[in-house]
């Protein structure tokens, strides 16, 4: 793994830190600027609410904080690795071992069942968790055996959550994990995020345009116009139980 940068703070508690980031996609004859100079720290096991709405941001930071993208310009690390510096080889490593990704759509192959998709990942991690416990964790345990056209909404995104962690990463990044479901079958859903963050105490940042989960976050930081309009800390969390919208 590579060596702290000169400039970085080697700081046990911060897993992710930016420092000045853009992104600037050219579309021929428009430049269109995702990301303007973003400064940002994620802590530790902490539960992070990215806020914003529509184009402000947050899919392109979280794509870079993943390894899917990379910035125009900036710094990224992941604990005490730059991720702006690193090769191809070790981002896929990293992509493999560290991160586990939830999209708004599931993305499970309905041709196999609902612990045949969670497998899918543990096959090829480093110390996996067993799928049925995977399934347990979100409360799937008893649909294990359901191809994902027998489940609803709901449960292939608690799948799809449980395939994310099933290989213990270090961190689990969410965009929008709720913005095709209602709000009844949302909140389910963030209740598994949430004691997945709980019980394993994986860092967590979940990327939303609704206001109303930020009130479950540690820290909630609100984008606009690709960049940090504000950071603030709740003094008090709801449950995930108690969030509605």
């Amino acid at each position: 793994m590579a060596a702290a940068a000169p400039d970085q703070v080697s700081d046990p508690q911060i897993t992710f830190r930016t420092k000045g980031i853009t992104k600037v996609y050219d579309t021929g004859d428009v430049q269109v600027h995702a990301l303007r100079g973003v400064d940002l720290e994620l802590y530790e096991g902490e539960f992070a609410v990215l806020l914003g709405p529509s184009g402000s941001g947050k899919s392109t930071l979280l794509n870079i904080l993943g390894g899917l993208d990379t910035p125009t310009e900036g710094r990224v690390w992941f604990r005490d690795i730059e991720l702006t510096a690193a090769g191809e080889r070790l981002l896929t490593r990293y992509r493999r071992d560290s991160v586990g990704f939830v999209f708004q759509f599931y993305n499970l192959v309905p041709s196999l069942t609902a612990r045949e998709n969670v497998e899918l990942v543990t096959e090829i991690a480093r110390e996996p968790m067993d799928a049925r416990d995977a399934l347990a964790l979100v409360g799937l345990e008893p649909r294990m055996d359901h191809f994902p056209a027998q489940l609803s909404g709901g449960e292939q995104q608690r799948v799809a959550i449980a395939r994310a962690i099933a290989k213990r990463p270090d961190v689990l990044l969410c965009d929008e994990p709720t913005g095709a479901l209602d709000s009844e079958t949302g909140v389910i859903v963030l209740d598994a995020i949430e004691r997945v963050n709980a019980e394993l105490g994986t860092t967590t940042a979940v990327i939303t345009h609704n206001a109303s989960i930020a009130d479950m976050a540690h820290r909630v930081v609100s984008f606009a116009d690709g960049a940090i309009a504000q950071v603030r800390v709740n003094a008090e969390r709801k449950p995930a139980r108690e969030i509605s919208w």
